[in-house]
């Protein structure tokens, strides 16, 4: 592991209460995982100004699905005023839409990330994070998938399935159906929480049952 990989993590570590804080082994394995895929990928982009660590941002290309599955993004809170957030989101387009022709599509076709319920948060000052966090993916172009019943797998061993709203930004001029959004989820669900996670197939489906996607489970074996 390199140096800037450990600041890295070590920033990523006290960004997050543990309940939602994934191990190291998680960023590792989706890196060694992504080097075996000729077109799926996997991205760990750290930002830096004048060499003080400014942002972190993780994400997946689903190649079946032409689209981007953002899991992280957190910026620095001690630099204020330098849009660290929109120009970490506009980095990550950017190398999302080279891994879109990279796999022989003209365009990247949306990107997606999940966000808290705002009824599901503990405190006031939770409360005031995830409206933020809202108004910004708004701001930045993305919309909240309605009338869609989402869960995020356990994460941890023990866990619980986490009810989360799905945002996505629509890359071109092609209508994202509610069929596009199902088959997206499930490309989220076998390569980030199966492939990068590895979550157990049982658990993942489990998970997948209680979004009524469709009558089969995610995996069959």
């Amino acid at each position: 592991m390199t140096k800037e990989l450990k600041a890295a993590l070590s920033f990523y570590k006290h960004s997050f209460p543990i309940e939602v804080r994934e191990t190291e082994s998680v960023f590792l394995q989706s890196l060694r995982y992504a080097e075996t895929q000729k077109l799926n990928n996997y991205h760990f982009i750290a930002g830096y100004l004048n060499e003080e660590l400014t942002s972190i941002v993780t994400a997946h290309y689903l190649a079946d699905v032409n689209a981007g599955f953002i899991v992280y993004l957190v910026t620095n809170p001690k630099i204020r005023n330098k849009g660290l957030g929109a120009k970490s989101l506009q980095k990550i387009e950017e190398v999302l839409q080279q891994d879109s022709v990279h796999a022989g599509y003209k365009s990247l076709k949306t990107i997606v990330l999940e966000t808290e319920i705002e009824e599901m948060v503990h405190t006031e000052k939770e409360k005031e994070d995830c409206v933020k966090r809202t108004k910004f993916f708004t701001k930045n172009g993305f919309y909240k998938v309605e009338d869609f019943l989402y869960f995020q797998p356990p994460i941890h061993d023990g866990g619980v399935d986490v009810p989360l709203h799905l945002f996505m930004k629509q890359r071109t001029k092609q209508e994202i159906t509610n069929s596009d959004v199902k088959r997206i989820v499930k490309a989220m669900y076998v390569e980030k929480y199966y492939h990068g996670n590895g979550i157990e197939k049982g658990v993942l489906n489990t998970s997948y049952s209680k979004m009524n996607l469709e009558k089969s489970e995610l995996f069959c074996d």
